[in-house]
């Protein structure tokens, strides 16, 4: 969900569109294609999923009787979320979208969103994006599209966490503008895969005209990010924006390569599993596994970057970079009468040239907590702030949905 602060989620839609906010170029270019949900199903009374066979559906006589109908109508969600980070400086995100039932008379599809974001900050720093995410045919499709544009100010640290851990600072500009699409289908086990394309143009600039620094590709001089790749998706929590049982399993992997105009030839891989299990109901213990690789020549801002998508928080954006990352956390979170709600949460995480490299000497801890206001009682969207404290730093994040 929104994560502006000093780190740049989730698998909700709008944790997505704000994390773009934050992000460096590559992950603002692909925002929609981390940990977006591929299904929702309906909670049967004793709070269970309803069984269903691999890739079908419940007969339309059983599904009329099994649920009510959907509301016809939809719910805007939406705050100006205000923003600290020594990546970026001060400033406000203001983040809005809709949610609604994209046919009427569809009671299997989840709700699709539209939406979008802004940044301004104190630094300079500026953007928008603006997406949909679509389920139709008896959520036998999901479509994701957006276009983003930003122009950020932020800070290099160099790539491997001798550079990470020294903290020293390169001040840097970066434009990026492009689009992002994807589409997949349920075939089987209510897998969904699908195919997904990435266009964009970026250029790099020095804060401080004639600096430069040995890891960066060539500044002042315009490139282009083109990608090809799919993804493969499961998902079985009840409700997306606020899942209190199942599991969601996501891979995705693209190819940026010459013969489709990109300057750099690279491969990028992420694997993503959450579960949840509900203690009670108002009690759940959510889990995040992330894992990141990358192959071939990728400029930095392609590899794998810890605290982009909420791995973990505590960390500024791009402090930690590098070929492969694994992150880990769990989460508590209780709702407390009134709309209210806190968490507590704690993790484990590690970046590093290769996965062979990894060891308990670089590892990266993670504990914090915050409180939690629910915007939409209709689908359980909330306003969350989070107070994490990391290896080197504090961070202080506000996002609309949870963070995993």
């Amino acid at each position: 969900m929104l994560v502006i602060s000093t780190q740049a989620s989730s698998q909700q839609f709008f944790s997505t569109v704000s994390r773009s906010a934050v992000c460096l170029v590559l992950p603002v270019l692909m925002w929609l294609s981390v940990n977006l949900p591929a299904q929702d199903h309906k909670l049967s009374d004793d709070g269970s999923v309803p069984a269903q066979s691999d890739g079908e559906q419940q007969n339309e006589p059983d599904r009329k009787k099994d649920k009510k109908p959907r509301a016809r109508h939809g719910t805007f969600v939406g705050a100006p979320i205000p923003l600290s980070s020594p990546a970026i400086g001060s400033g406000i995100a203001p983040v809005a979208g809709y949610i609604f039932p994209l046919v009427r008379g569809d009671e299997t599809s989840p709700p699709s969103v539209i939406g979008g974001g802004a940044l301004f900050t104190n630094n300079g720093s500026r953007g928008f994006v603006a997406a949909s995410e679509l389920y139709f045919a008896e959520n036998l499709y999901h479509v994701l599209g957006g276009y983003a544009w930003f122009d950020l100010n932020y800070n290099f640290y160099g790539t491997g966490n001798a550079a990470g851990n020294a903290g020293r600072k390169f001040g840097l500009n970066q434009t990026v503008d492009g689009f992002f699409v994807q589409g997949t289908r349920r075939f089987f086990w209510r897998t969904f895969i699908g195919p997904r394309l990435l266009f964009g143009t970026s250029t790099l600039a020095a804060q401080h005209f004639g600096e430069q620094h040995p890891e960066l590709p060539p500044l002042n001089v315009g490139f282009n990010l083109r990608a090809l790749g799919f993804k493969v998706e499961r998902d079985t929590a009840a409700n997306r924006f606020y899942p209190v049982n199942g599991t969601s399993t996501q891979f995705s992997a693209d190819f940026f390569s010459g013969a489709l105009g990109s300057t750099f030839t690279f491969q990028t891989y992420s694997l993503t599993f959450n579960a949840y299990h509900n203690l009670s109901k108002n009690q759940v213990i959510a889990y995040n596994l992330y894992a990141c690789a990358t192959g071939g020549q990728a400029p930095f801002f392609g590899e794998c970057i810890f605290g982009i998508k909420n791995e973990l928080r505590g960390y500024p954006a791009g402090r930690y970079i590098d070929r492969d990352m694994v992150a880990t956390q769990v989460e508590y979170r209780l709702t407390l009468p009134r709309r209210l709600g806190v968490v507590a949460f704690g993790g484990v995480g590690e970046v590093g040239p290769n996965f062979g490299s990894f060891n308990r000497h670089d590892l990266l801890p993670s504990v914090g907590f915050g409180p939690r206001f629910q915007l939409s009682k209709k689908y359980h969207v909330n306003l969350r702030i989070d107070l994490a404290q990391g290896k080197n730093d504090r961070t202080f994040s506000m996002g609309i949905g949870e963070a995993f």
